[in-house]
């Protein structure tokens, strides 16, 4: 009788302890899950590009070649601005990323074309080493031509429907013409990392997954020249920013 309840004893002890270790065990992944999720957070800058004082007056360029196709006049288009006066096609970066940042494992394709006379679009993004497709719609022949400081100089003519692929291996804002259009003018913006970001007709940009940290902040504009603001981000909520240039 007494080795019988003894062995329930036994039995009951470790059924309990073996419950014990479960709880345990549960308890302990939870916490880990918790630790995981819970203090660590992926920041985000959301800024806007705004002018600061007076807008110029919009310059217009006369067309006195191949109207037929490129009309009598083209906006100068170096300095789009809303009614607000937010700045779009200007360019956004981090000079100081976040270590390891990577670009995506498949990039979207880069292409300008060239309608009307007028490259379109007039600012475009490309990583270090990727290539862009550049395009001709119009009805008769351009040229692409870049003299860059840190890429390989390109002048190549473009008849229609030619597509001319050109790959950029170091970061650096290049500028393309058209000698046989001097009107014709746009940028390559080849970037060093996936930190940068071309401004919509709206002035806005957004950077996200940044860890807590000082970030300074760089914007480009054709015309306007190039400013930096230092912005923190320390909060899960998004770091707003609003970056002034100003015209010369």
């Amino acid at each position: 009788m007494w080795i019988a309840r003894h062995q329930a004893s036994g039995a009951g002890t470790l059924r309990t302890s073996r419950r014990g270790r479960v709880t345990r065990c549960l308890t302990a992944l939870l916490a880990g899950l918790l630790c995981l999720s819970g203090p660590s957070f992926a920041g985000v800058i959301k800024g806007k590009v705004v002018l600061a004082g007076a807008a110029p007056a919009p310059r217009k360029i006369d067309v006195t070649i191949d109207q037929y196709v490129c009309g009598t006049e083209k906006d100068a288009a170096d300095l789009l601005l809303s009614p607000r006066k937010e700045i779009g096609n200007a360019v956004v970066w981090l000079e100081n990323p976040p270590a390891g940042a990577a670009w995506p494992a498949r990039a979207d394709k880069v292409e300008m074309d060239q309608k009307a006379c007028v490259y379109v679009p007039r600012v475009v993004l490309v990583p270090a080493g990727g290539t862009v497709d550049f395009l001709n719609s119009d009805r008769l022949l351009h040229n692409i031509h870049a003299t860059p400081k840190d890429n390989v100089s390109f002048n190549r003519t473009q008849p229609k429907n030619r597509t001319i692929s050109v790959t950029f291996a170091k970061p650096e804002i290049i500028k393309i013409t058209c000698d046989l259009h001097a009107w014709m003018e746009a940028w390559v913006v080849v970037a060093a990392h996936p930190y940068y970001a071309i401004t919509g007709a709206d002035g806005q940009f957004e950077f996200d997954n940044l860890p807590p940290g000082n970030y300074r902040l760089k914007v480009w504009q054709e015309r306007l020249g190039t400013t930096s603001v230092q912005v923190t981000v320390g909060e899960p909520q998004p770091t707003p920013v609003t970056v002034q240039m100003k015209a010369p």
